[in-house]
């Protein structure tokens, strides 16, 4: 797996590194801006005059050991020392000298000129505060320029924890990260302003991040691959799991039919469809493979029966928000035993209603939110959770002991006691209505084939994002449906097994 610290976190790696490990930061430093000249490089960028900013931290340090590097190769460099020369850093001060010594152009402020490419190393990962007053007019400079840019670890005014911007960001061509991905190079909108980035493996220590489950990971393709259920070839409907679909409600139809299809081309054995019989001819001929129960009233027992007959339930899905949905979700969250999602309606039921919420408490319950639905289940403004997503995630996880398919541009996926699982895949066209059915269907089918819950989580959101490129691909990024999402699923899982 990759692993996506947060600023802390980094900083804690390189510390022990070069404490623990005995590997001069100088080393590091050399190596970094190794890496950076030779990223620049290979994309065959313009140098005929290369300007690099440099703060007072370490990552100061990265841009006048850049700067050197181009200026003793003869080069047109100049550096903005945009910093606090006082607050200089031992190392930042020592790769200063260096770069003095060679012909290069050293300033304060970033002179009016023809730049042909722009090295933003001012602020590093550990960044906190707002950038304000010089700082913010030098980054709105840098950003003015026609020029080519690339960023020094990462974009000056991105957090590094959550990708949000600090007052005013440099907006990055290309990012040559360090060692890893930081968790604020995925997060929008610092994804937006990191441009391509690039990893550089310059020995930093990720022994630290091996022993926390505080720090977030990305699963390699190898892992995903590693998660599919097995497909025996002695084998009848019955051996790849009984789903239960509660979903539906009058005049959405749609919302039941997408969770099947979804739960159907994810490899689930049968699907049962429970929804209000206005849909039953609807549903029987969209999707004539699954057995449709249809309902006029609520009745209790019936529901039971269900859950009984059922290796994996989900509800939610278009349900509404009426009295009898309500007591349906009642019963399925005080009787079910089988591992079960609930999405979409489903979870705006649990915001009203905490009582249900704390029946499913230590059950095999998977919740799959988009950021909205997510304010509602903890009270928190969108806002707010975007500024600590990862924090108020694993707080609201731990305290309800559920699964959580976090979904946004940046899906994360975090169970009790689990490392927060950032999903890779995916891309904007998905977002279309009913995407989010298809998601909860291919995870419910997973489910039913005997994933353990966080396996489903992971593996489901990874699937489907790999499908809605797939339809995308075909399609193109504004015209793809919903369901084209689901029938590109073949595609996605053959893709894993590594036939195509």
């Amino acid at each position: 797996m990759r692993y996506l610290p947060n600023g802390s976190q980094m900083k804690e790696a390189d510390k022990y590194t070069i404490q623990k490990l005995s590997v001069p930061s100088l080393t590091l430093m050399e190596r970094a801006a190794k890496a950076c000249v030779y990223s620049i490089k290979k994309r065959e960028m313009n140098l005929s005059h290369i300007c690099v900013v440099c703060g007072s931290g370490n990552n100061g340090g990265d841009g006048f050991a850049i700067a050197r590097m181009f200026s003793e190769e003869g080069r047109r460099v100049t550096v903005v020392m945009a910093g606090n020369t006082a607050h200089l850093t031992k190392e930042a001060s020592y790769q200063k000298k260096l770069f003095e010594e060679t012909d290069g152009t050293l300033c304060d402020d970033l002179p009016e000129d023809e730049y042909s490419i722009i090295i933003d190393a001012l602020f590093g990962v550990g960044l906190s505060r707002e950038i304000t007053g010089k700082y913010f007019d030098i980054i709105k400079k840098m950003n003015a320029s026609a020029a080519h840019k690339v960023a020094v670890d990462i974009p000056s005014g991105i957090s590094a924890d959550t990708g949000m911007v600090l007052g005013a960001a440099f907006e990055a061509e290309v990012t040559v990260t360090f060692q890893t991905q930081k968790a604020g190079l995925l997060l929008y909108p610092g994804k937006k302003y990191a441009g391509e980035v690039v990893a550089a493996d310059i020995g930093i220590s990720e022994q630290m991040f091996t022993g926390s489950l505080h720090v977030a990971c990305m699963p390699e393709w190898k892992e995903y691959q590693e998660m599919l259920p097995a497909r025996r070839e002695d084998s009848n409907k019955g051996t790849f799991g009984k789903l239960l679909i509660i979903a539906g409600s009058k005049g959405m139809s749609g919302a039941a039919y997408l969770n099947a299809l979804g739960a159907y081309r994810m490899g689930a054995g049968l699907v049962r469809v429970y929804s209000p019989e206005e849909n039953r001819t609807i549903l029987q001929g969209q999707l004539p493979e699954a057995v449709i129960t249809a309902y006029k009233l609520y009745d209790k027992q019936e529901i039971i029966e269900l859950l009984e007959w059922a290796d994996a339930v989900c509800i939610g899905s278009g349900i509404g928000v009426s009295e009898i949905s309500q007591k349906i979700l009642h019963t399925v969250a005080e009787n079910v035993s089988a591992p079960c999602v609930v999405d979409a309606d489903g979870l705006n039921l649990l915001a009203e209603n905490k009582k249900y919420i704390k029946m499913l408490r230590g059950k095999e319950v998977i919740l799959t939110p988009h950021m909205k639905e997510f304010s509602r289940l903890t009270g928190k403004s969108v806002n707010e959770i975007r500024g600590d997503r990862m924090g108020i995630l694993r707080n609201f996880v731990e305290m309800e002991e559920v699964t959580c398919i976090l979904k946004d541009s940046a899906t994360m996926i975090l169970s009790p006691g689990g490392r927060i699982c950032v999903n890779s895949s995916g891309c904007e066209a998905m977002a279309k209505a009913g995407s989010g059915d298809v998601l909860t269907g291919i995870v419910a089918g997973l489910l039913a084939q005997g994933a353990a819950v966080k396996t489903a989580g992971m593996l489901g959101a990874y699937l489907h994002g790999k499908a809605g490129e797939h339809a995308a691909a075909e399609k193109g990024h504004y015209s793809i449906l919903a369901r084209e999402i689901a029938e590109r699923l073949g595609d996605a899982i053959t893709e894993l097994e590594g036939q195509i």
